[in-house]
């Protein structure tokens, strides 16, 4: 932090340094001695001598608007514009939580109105006033990603929560506002906390309905699956695929791995014959509704489509591994599937690394010459055939 303060004085003007102040989610990171990833600033100063300094206002509708600029030796630096010093306590008060409450002036001087580092010794999470959650319902689904790595609600906190319906609340607010908290609750060390919360408060239905639907889903038959409801297998698997892998991708779609589970007809349960193609379709409209990123789309709809395939990995013929590798790759998912296989049912894929690498080889790299590709008298689909049977032939060689 010492090292940092140096580097804003340097780049600040020395004229402006009693009036910017170091705030939130920074200070309590500095007090915890975890490292500082962006920079939060409040500042007593004129748009004009933010703008002189590179800086460019970010409007919104939903939170406050702020001045935005991206400076390699900082990163991302934010600025809440103050008109006055004075209003610095103000605007810790309509912040979220007492421990993202806290101040810090540029010669290192702890401004806390709220006492957010006695919170912060005990990892709860206390609302700043009456209002802080109502102010901005979105508040609950981070204070439940901040669960995630060890913080606790406090009880008057999870009153609020328990006792009002928020659907009409949520329902104002932009689905991606939440889109954006879950991802960062998937990176977070125990990520299933997250999802298990939003049940027990019964909060962000209208954003993820298929949460709250696994519970009343068998996950299969019972000598496969004992631990009985989709949403309890759900949660195992993302449990398990955290302490495989901090990809946050691989985490979700270990989490959503069995969404067609939610459409397969009743009358098929306990089994679930096609819920991967199901899963697979229903992949695109899911992703779309929650503003994801197209990677992830592509990924959970290659993981629904493949990862039943995967599970029986050591029963595959050389042809159909091949195949899934190939399949794999195109998703974006071949570096985290054997982990979702593990994840999902303890199985493990022996020779996936060199599936992969048959999968790669070209016709040229197989031996087969130009003048076979060129021969039009060799219709397409003998022409795959040939060079899957030469992959095959490979993979074989390679054990």
């Amino acid at each position: 932090m010492d090292a940092l303060i140096l580097r804003l004085k340097k780049f600040f003007p020395a004229s402006l340094h009693s009036r910017i102040f170091l705030t939130g989610g920074m200070v309590r990171d500095f007090l915890l001695g975890v490292a500082c990833q962006d920079v939060d600033l409040a500042a007593a100063v004129t748009a004009a001598e933010l703008a002189s300094l590179g800086f460019r206002l970010v409007e919104s509708k939903s939170t406050p608007n702020i001045y935005f600029s991206y400076r390699q030796e900082f990163g991302k630096i934010e600025v809440t514009r103050l008109e006055s010093v004075e209003e610095l306590t103000s605007d810790l008060f309509r912040r979220d939580f007492r421990v993202n409450a806290m101040a810090m002036s540029l010669d290192g001087a702890l401004i806390d109105p709220l006492h957010g580092k006695a919170d912060l010794e005990q990892r709860i999470l206390s609302a700043c006033t009456q209002t802080s959650i109502t102010d901005d319902p979105l508040r609950i689904f981070r204070a439940l990603r901040f669960e995630c790595e060890g913080w606790h609600l406090d009880r008057e906190a999870e009153a609020l929560l328990v006792s009002l319906d928020w659907s009409d609340a949520f329902a104002a607010i932009p689905v991606e506002r939440f889109s954006q908290e879950m991802l960062k609750a998937l990176a977070k060390p125990e990520p299933a906390h997250f999802f298990r919360r939003m049940v027990e408060f019964e909060a962000g239905r209208n954003y993820l309905p298929e949460i709250f639907e696994m519970q009343q889903v068998i996950a299969g038959p019972p000598q496969h699956h004992p631990e009985g409801d989709l949403f309890t297998h759900s949660m195992q698997t993302l449990e398990r695929m955290a302490a495989l892998t901090d990809d946050v991708t691989g985490r979700f779609c270990a989490l959503f791995h069995d969404l067609g589970k939610l459409y397969t007809p009743k009358d098929q349960h306990p089994k679930h014959h096609g819920h991967d193609a199901l899963g697979a379709s229903a992949a695109d409209a899911f992703c779309k509704r929650l503003r994801l990123p197209s990677a992830l789309q592509r990924a959970l709809k290659a993981t629904s489509k493949l990862h039943d395939t995967a599970n029986k990995w050591e029963e595959l013929r050389d042809s159909t591994k091949i195949r899934l590798a190939v399949d794999a790759v195109k998703g974006g998912i071949a570096e985290f599937l054997p982990l979702q296989v593990a994840a999902d049912c303890g199985g493990k894929m022996p020779g996936w690394d060199e599936a992969l690498r048959v999968a790669a080889l070209n016709a040229a790299q197989l031996g087969i010459g130009r003048e076979m590709l060129d021969n039009k008298e060799v219709p397409p689909e003998k022409l795959q055939q040939i060079i899957m049977q030469l992959r095959v032939e490979e993979l074989r060689r390679s054990r």
